[in-house]
């Protein structure tokens, strides 16, 4: 667990550095970007069979989206306005051959040779609930959906913060109905994921939270979002007790994307939306920061939870 005596910028550092040398984190040159070895990798997979079978009762659809999503899907939402310094847009070469050969020539003379590249049809996908709702457009079935989900995420974060990561793993429950199916949903997924993470021997706690809305009309958002209750999330201490990390979120999106994708619950009135996301990779760090960076040598009452 993290020292109280270790300046933040220290245990960051100290963090990194046991992660590398246990082999778990593969620095690749850019900070937030990180290959991870067979045993993280494999404590992530345990886990997320753990959540599958906490989750069996919800009867959810299983769906599985690519880390890419149509840029038209991307623009039906309020990200480019409330979040655009986390956004991923994926350009590409269209030009022609005298395009090129300035292309390559900018490249060699080390100037910015990706103003040559133009946008492509597809965007980095920031949430992995975003995919879903387009494909929701309609009425849904009169106990409204719930929907399984897991994909890769980017948010243009690069930090020095091991936990903090431009591209990372989201596993989600999302619910789709009314207002009241929507809160039900949030509410009883932050309390198991409150016994989950205990269960597991981490040190987490529900705090009230808001998401990283930009400049001065983001301020509001996320003051807005605190006074209403609609995001908590579970913190653990992974490099520092005074502040926390987040490693699970449950969120209340009110008619938000139902208004955005024209989702209809079964009465005809715009759909509420709700979900429950863990952070994969988040989690495994804080197991290994909890219990040591060797699985072999975790406790059994841990082990035998993940069935390691």
């Amino acid at each position: 667990m993290p020292d109280p005596d270790v300046t933040l910028a220290g245990a960051r550092r100290v963090l990194l550095d046991k992660l590398v040398t246990a082999g778990h984190y593969i620095p690749l040159g850019v900070p937030g970007v990180y290959g991870r070895s067979g045993a993280f990798e494999g404590v992530i997979e345990l886990f997320e069979q753990h959540v599958t079978r906490v989750g069996s009762d919800q009867n959810a659809e299983v769906m599985r989206f690519p880390p890419i999503f149509p840029r038209t899907t991307y623009e039906a939402t309020d990200h480019v306005e409330t979040m655009p310094q986390l956004l991923g847009s994926i350009h590409s070469f269209a030009g022609d051959e005298p395009a090129h050969a300035a292309m390559v020539s900018g490249l060699r003379s080390r100037e910015r040779w990706t103003d040559s590249l133009d946008p492509t049809d597809v965007m980095m996908v920031p949430a992995a609930c975003y995919p879903l709702y387009p494909t929701a457009t309609g009425v849904l079935p009169e106990n409204g959906r719930v929907v399984d989900l897991r994909t890769f995420v980017f948010r243009h974060e690069p930090s020095d913060d091991p936990a903090r990561m431009q591209v990372f793993r989201q596993r989600e429950y999302v619910r789709l109905g009314s207002p009241e199916e929507a809160v039900s949903h949030r509410d009883e997924w932050i309390e198991r994921g409150l016994e989950i993470h205990r269960n597991l021997g981490l040190d987490v706690r529900k705090v009230v939270a808001n998401d990283p809305f930009f400049g001065r009309g983001g301020r509001v958002m996320k003051a807005t979002q605190r006074e209403q209750h609609l995001k908590y999330e579970l913190v653990v201490p992974i490099t520092s007790h005074d502040n926390p990390t987040a490693i699970t979120s449950s969120n209340y999106h009110l008619d938000h994307f139902g208004v955005a994708f024209d989702i209809r619950a079964h009465d005809g009135s715009v759909a509420h939306t709700s979900c429950v996301g863990f952070g994969l990779e988040r989690i495994a760090l804080a197991l290994f920061q909890t219990h040591g960076m060797d699985p072999d040598q975790w406790p059994a009452e841990i082990r035998s939870v993940l069935e390691l």
